[in-house]
């Protein structure tokens, strides 16, 4: 799922005007920014499920002990939320924190059961994931939607922002069609 958390990004932006779009769009995707290093670094893992095309949803088991892990998703919701409250405020920082947050949360419903508790699976807990994944068609009538919702809402909020302006019909596009093509880049992978 990546449409959808820029989905859900969008559908904040059109909440709170005030945040900048990318600390919004950086937000939704921190977790998975932060992963890609310790990913490169062999620390955590995506093992491909034999029997599966990869590239689609749920094609592999992510083993992002760290970044994935609900403590871990706290901590780097907490560290984000903090670093941009302070030049932007509190309840920004808060904003901005919960939406990296967010990320932990639809992951929650479609992942396989491969989100650990604690960082590192620390006392080898149960895994948690709804697996929505096992439905790619499920899966993509979700995002689908997740996309389609944000990017009404961050259209309205630029229309009402600029009524008739051409700017904020454009925007309201931009985001849709970005929103539709990762979607469909996904669903091309099924």
């Amino acid at each position: 799922m990546i449409a959808g958390h820029f989905g859900f990004a969008a559908g904040v932006k059109s909440r709170t005007p005030q945040l900048p779009t990318w600390a919004l769009m950086l937000a939704c995707q921190w977790m998975d920014v932060v992963f890609i290093p310790l990913f490169v670094a062999g620390i955590e893992k995506i093992i491909p499920i034999e029997g599966t095309r990869p590239g689609g949803y749920g094609t592999g088991v992510i083993y992002a002990d760290y970044t994935h892990s609900l403590v871990g998703a706290l901590v780097l919701s907490a560290v984000y939320g903090v670093a941009t409250g302070i030049p932007w405020g509190r309840r920004n920082g808060l904003i901005l924190g919960a939406v990296v947050f967010s990320h932990w949360v639809l992951d929650f419903f479609t992942h396989r059961q491969d989100l650990p508790l604690l960082p590192g699976n620390a006392g080898d807990f149960p895994r948690m994931g709804l697996g929505v994944w096992r439905y790619p068609v499920a899966t993509a009538m979700v995002e689908a939607g997740i996309v389609l919702a944000g990017a009404g809402l961050y259209w309205g909020a630029a229309l009402r922002a600029a009524p008739g302006s051409r700017r904020a019909h454009l925007a309201g596009a931009l985001v849709l069609v970005f929103g539709l093509l990762t979607l469909g880049l996904n669903v091309a992978g099924m």
